[in-house]
């Protein structure tokens, strides 16, 4: 086997994949008029389905208030199936989902059939408008009463309950924008569609060129004089000759049907880029994902990653700014920079919940994150105090000491005694004072990091924000 013609197929199958699969994200709230929801008559048609299925008009209006208000989350659209999320009064949204039955084989041959004889179906489809005329044929696309199946993860059992309803009302404010979606829900993706049309648009202007024949040599363009004849190929002067750029055609070649792209295409201006976009004054947050059995991840963990590569990749793009006068960028170093495991595993954690307060949550990743390095819960605990305390300085001065050069350290136990504030006796980068259980860790950056601990205990632990100043962090550390 040619395995360049078995990666080509592979290759093939991937796109054919990705093209039944449409990721749309949550539609902006619907402000206005509170009149029709849908625009287009087969958007209405949509609705239509829906609500001569529904057993309660008022679960419906609350669906409707739902998908107006902005509940509905990112929609994911695949053959005979439409799933999303929806929020409802719960912290943990809920999971809905729409099945809608897909064509048979024999049901696309007809409609492609339609299309690829009827050249102003396809021009329609182009401009985003759903031809009644094909709609109401022999392949019905649009659904009928009963077709819609409703489904969610909701204890509710209406049919449908008000989080299928609403993802059904923003289903018809796509289908107005892009009727390829219904296309799609009932079984092919819009580039195969086309590529498959244009496979039988020329089969069938190939049989009309067997039964009508054409002249061998199509008439001249219009214009005066013999320039416009020679511009004209003719499939009777011979086979097609490549022309250099700059140079025209000697009389009796032919450069075939057009111009060749090299030709057409050279030395020809390109306008310059548009500027990019400013970068939004906060990071997105990634919507929250419902609970389920038997899924390979943990729902909280994956949200929290997402959030975290929000937060990066928008610090990255603030970071590198506008580009200057040239149209080069200044070269900037990355504010992530490369952590090792336990450093980035306590960062994520004190990320991800930056209160300090311990929930089931928190103590729930703090037991994992345990697990998984080694260490005990309330080391964990202690290092993203540390963390949220001075970030990677702070959590280096847990473990660590040093010896800080004359100067700044020295200066603090004068500044504190000048301030009548208790006596710190010296050790290292650490002033201590161990009957009250107060401690100040200098760190390299010259911050002071205070410390608490039970009197007479080694028990040492961050407390407060760190302070260029010792008197201030003294002072606040005593006022606890």
């Amino acid at each position: 086997m040619n395995p360049r013609r078995t990666s080509g197929r592979a290759a093939a199958d991937r796109l054919a994949r990705a093209d039944r699969s449409r990721t749309f994200p949550p539609l902006p709230v619907r402000t206005g008029a509170r009149g029709l929801f849908a625009e287009s008559w087969w958007g209405s048609a949509w609705l239509d389905a829906l609500e001569t299925t529904a057993l309660d008009s008022a679960r419906l209006a609350r669906g409707r208030t739902y998908a107006r208000d902005g509940h509905v989350d990112t929609i994911n659209i695949t053959p005979g199936r439409i799933v999303a999320t929806v929020r409802g009064s719960r912290p943990r949204p809920y999971s809905a989902d729409i099945r809608l039955r897909t064509l048979s084989d024999q049901e696309w041959d007809g409609l492609l059939d339609t299309i690829a004889a009827e050249p102003d179906h396809l021009t329609a489809l182009l401009a985003k408008k759903l031809p009644r005329a094909l709609a109401d044929g022999e392949t019905r696309l649009l659904p009928g009463p009963g077709d819609l199946v409703p489904r969610c993860s909701c204890p509710d059992n209406g049919r449908p309950c008000k989080h299928a309803a609403a993802l059904c009302f923003q289903v018809a404010r796509l289908l107005d924008a892009d009727p390829f979606v219904l296309l799609l829900m009932r079984g092919r993706g819009e580039r195969e569609l086309l590529d498959e049309l244009s496979r039988r648009n020329a089969a069938l202007t190939a049989r009309e060129a067997r039964v009508h024949p054409v002249a061998a040599t199509p008439p001249p363009l219009p214009g005066p004089g013999p320039e416009a004849r020679e511009a004209t190929p003719t499939a009777a002067c011979g086979p097609a000759v490549e022309v250099a750029p700059g140079e025209r055609a000697a009389p009796g070649t032919s450069t075939g049907h057009g111009v060749l792209a090299r030709v057409a295409l050279a030395d020809r201006p390109r306008p310059p880029l548009p500027p990019p976009l400013p970068a939004p004054p906060q990071p997105g947050r990634p919507p929250a994902l419902p609970d389920g059995d038997g899924l390979p991840f943990d729902p909280a963990a994956l949200e929290f990653l997402a959030a975290d590569a929000a937060a990066r990749a928008h610090a990255c793009v603030s970071a590198a700014g506008s580009p200057g006068p040239g149209g080069g960028r200044p070269a900037i170093h990355s504010p992530f920079p490369s952590l090792p495991p336990w450093e980035d595993a306590i960062r994520l954690t004190a990320t991800a919940h930056p209160t300090a307060g311990l929930t089931s949550t928190t103590r729930a990743l703090y037991r994992d994150l345990a697990a998984a390095t080694g260490r005990t819960t309330t080391d964990v605990a202690r290092s993203v105090a540390a963390w949220r305390q001075g970030g990677p300085e702070g959590l280096a001065l847990l473990d660590t000491t040093w010896n800080p050069p004359a100067g700044d350290f020295d200066r603090a136990r004068s500044a504190l005694l000048a301030a009548d504030l208790p006596s710190l006796r010296p050790r290292h980068n650490h002033l201590t004072d161990p009957g009250r259980g107060i401690q100040l860790r200098f760190g390299r950056d010259h911050r002071w990091y205070p410390y608490e601990s039970e009197p007479g205990t080694e028990d040492w632990w961050p407390t407060g924000p760190a302070d260029p100043d010792p008197v201030g962090a003294l002072t606040a550390l005593l006022a606890r």
